[in-house]
């Protein structure tokens, strides 16, 4: 156990998540024929309102779909944005789903004694969801952009989560994928940060904000190579 860390931090999407299967699991189709939408201007107003949409200024999902419906001149009754959120929520389970190697590696953190974390820049759709996320029972504390107003890079992504682990940020490890400057904000804040470059999924890339610009020492090719790189295997 000599210089292993007392806590592990990940990040969601492309790291906890399955990055082979992000891009084709949302219906977006689906959801904008029942709001009345184009695809395509649906597609392009969830991207536009990304910053809103994690910082929880539309609220919660179904007022979002709603607000994205208002804004292009849709008005779907009550009936229509529940089919559009049924649908929607959907893609989102799928879109959530556990990287292959995710179940494996928090068992042996946990195992191991070491707590785990988790810190998303994420929709209200996660934050829905995640009561009966597979991953759950094996997260220890999760800091979600939607609930904290905040993304990452801010400090205080990082220190909520080291606080409700009830760690220091030097006695902790953060892993992702490297979007939002996630890495280059866990090394501000104290933490030791780990790229997980996603080597088998080369266009994971294209679905991160603020795509990688800080390597930090520590890098593993994939999250099956964590205990590896933690000594655990």
């Amino acid at each position: 156990m000599t210089g292993l860390p007392r806590a592990v931090v990940f990040d969601f999407y492309g790291t906890l998540s399955d990055p082979g299967v992000e891009a084709a699991a949302h219906r977006h189709d689906q959801t904008s024929a029942h709001l009345g939408l184009d695809t395509e201007a649906f597609v392009q107003a969830l991207s536009r309102r990304f910053r809103d949409r994690v910082l929880g200024v539309l609220g919660d999902s179904r007022t979002t779909l709603e607000a994205l419906a208002h804004a292009h001149g849709a008005r779907p009754g009550p009936d229509r944005v529940s089919q559009a959120l049924a649908v929607h929520l959907e893609g989102a389970v799928a879109a959530s789903a556990p990287h292959p190697a995710a179940s494996a590696v928090l068992t042996a953190l946990r195992d191991a004694g070491i707590a785990r974390g988790l810190v998303s820049d994420c929709s209200s759709e996660l934050v829905e969801l995640w009561p009966e996320h597979p991953l759950r029972a094996l997260v220890d504390a999760t800091v979600f952009s939607w609930q904290e107003r905040r993304r990452k890079p801010d400090h205080h992504m990082y220190a909520t989560a080291c606080e409700r682990l009830g760690m220091r940020p030097r006695d902790c490890w953060y892993v992702g994928d490297g979007g939002s400057r996630e890495l280059w904000g866990a090394s501000r804040a104290g933490m030791t940060p780990v790229l997980v470059a996603n080597v088998h999924y080369p266009r994971s890339r294209d679905y991160r904000a603020d795509p990688r610009n800080f390597v930090p020492d520590r890098v593993v090719d994939d999250l099956s190579d964590l205990p590896h790189l933690l000594g655990l295997a």
